[in-house]
């Protein structure tokens, strides 16, 4: 499919890139008549909601290196087709946002166009910023003109061809990039549409809840079903809450909880979840929270999954699965699944228990599980890794036991399956 896509991409370059690259990149970008006014930006209050704006979108973490300055770029994001590294967006003239216009950012934010008229790489999530408003995007403007600057030049992309033509992207933004900007629904409620609004534009939930195909697009237009984070090897679940959804069951208290505290008492954040738990949602006002969660419980119910249809002889599998479980993971979570309340999270009924693939278990269970250290939480228990402790065999025995247990229904898990994930970094 990979090469197939390649194809693709090459021939939409030739009929249509070239020109871009030559004409339309190198184009002057068009300035609108209302330029903000400097001073403006220099309101107090414009620059406090830019701040909390700026966490809703949790842009810290990818602007963000490790160990390095806050906002000044360089943390190199993966992807599965070349690696590319966040870009400074402090005020630095040099090699930040310092002699960016708002309007420059509002294009950046929106349309997904860089400061000259150049394709962005869809890496910045901008299929979904933009649906942010204009009044919020001037707010986090305003907030990040407000930043020390900080001289970080930014490195360059290592994509594989055709990947690295940034003029290609023309073609994928044809097929998958939506420009416009939330539009209210008036037969829904203030805190549905708050909700929606957080959740489809700036909190960019889709770019990880949703499958994507070969060219890194989300197919087709299931809304937040669940799909495999792309070069990171985690699984982020379906989140509706109705029948057959991934969060099925969980009450808007259950979703509060989490976002809040990185638990809740249908589950606890784990991988890049947990990052977003401590960098972003809980510093959310509690209004915001309710409104996410108002709006994840109105996504529709999920098709049933069919039942597997497998020659394969479960029973051994199942027996040396329950060995280990009571041997290993019984004192915790219980012989029922169930946990304990506010400690130990339960593996029964659990959505990245019960996810499609079982990486989640799986790498859990290899690496470790650390929850968020959260205000609301900030001595959370941590589950250590059992790699050097249980064979692939073994794994895959009790990961299959826990997904197939209680009420849990899922797909067995293979040892082949695990030895793919054993040493798959955490991040």
């Amino acid at each position: 499919m990979k090469r197939i896509a390649i194809v693709v991409i090459v021939v939409l370059l030739a009929a249509g890139g070239w020109w871009w690259f030559h004409n339309e990149a190198k184009a002057p970008v068009a300035r609108s008549a209302s330029e903000v006014n400097a001073a403006a930006l220099k309101d107090p209050a414009l620059i406090a909601k830019g701040e909390y704006l700026a966490i809703v979108g949790d842009c810290a973490s990818c602007h963000t290196s490790q160990g390095g300055v806050r906002y000044a770029g360089g943390r190199v994001l993966p992807t599965p087709f070349g690696n590319i590294p966040s870009p400074n967006i402090t005020p630095d003239r040099e090699t930040g946002l310092g002699d960016w216009s708002f309007e420059d950012f509002w294009q950046a934010l929106h349309a997904g166009k860089g400061r000259h008229g150049e394709f962005l790489y869809p890496v910045f999530s901008y299929t979904s910023f933009t649906k942010v408003s204009r009044d919020d995007a001037l707010a986090m403007f305003a907030y990040l003109q407000s930043l020390a600057p900080v001289h970080a030049p930014s490195l360059q992309p290592s994509l594989e061809f055709p990947y690295s033509v940034r003029s290609s992207l023309k073609a994928w933004r044809a097929l998958y990039f939506h420009e416009g900007e939330f539009q209210r629904d008036a037969s829904k409620s203030d805190a549905w549409n708050r909700g929606a609004y957080l959740v489809q534009g700036l909190g960019h939930c889709n770019e990880c809840h949703a499958p994507r195909d070969s060219l890194g697009g989300q197919e087709g237009k299931a809304s937040l079903a669940g799909g495999q984070i792309p070069a990171q090897n985690w699984y982020a679940p379906d989140l509706s809450t109705q029948a057959n959804g991934g969060l099925a069951g969980w009450s808007e208290q259950d979703i509060v909880d989490l976002l809040k505290t990185g638990q809740s008492a249908r589950g606890t954040a784990f991988g890049p979840m947990a990052d977003v738990v401590t960098q972003s949602t809980q510093h959310l006002h509690e209004d915001d929270l309710r409104a996410i969660a108002v709006y994840l419980q109105s996504l529709p119910a999920r098709p049933a999954n069919a039942p597997e249809n497998s020659p394969l002889d479960t029973r051994p599998i199942m027996a040396q699965g329950a060995k280990v479980y009571g041997e290993r993971c019984a004192d915790c979570h219980g012989k029922d699944g169930n946990g304990v309340a506010g400690v130990y999270p339960p593996l029964n009924g659990n959505s990245s228990v019960n996810e499609p693939t079982g990486i989640n278990a799986m790498r859990v269970i290899l690496l470790g599980g650390f929850a968020p250290v959260t205000h609301g939480n900030p001595r959370p228990y941590s589950m250590p890794p059992f790699a050097q402790q249980l064979s692939d065999a073994d794994v895959a025995a009790v990961v299959t036991y826990i997904r197939r247990s209680w009420t849990n229904t899922a797909s067995v898990v293979l040892e082949r399956d695990v030895v793919k994930y054993r040493h798959t970094p955490i991040d």
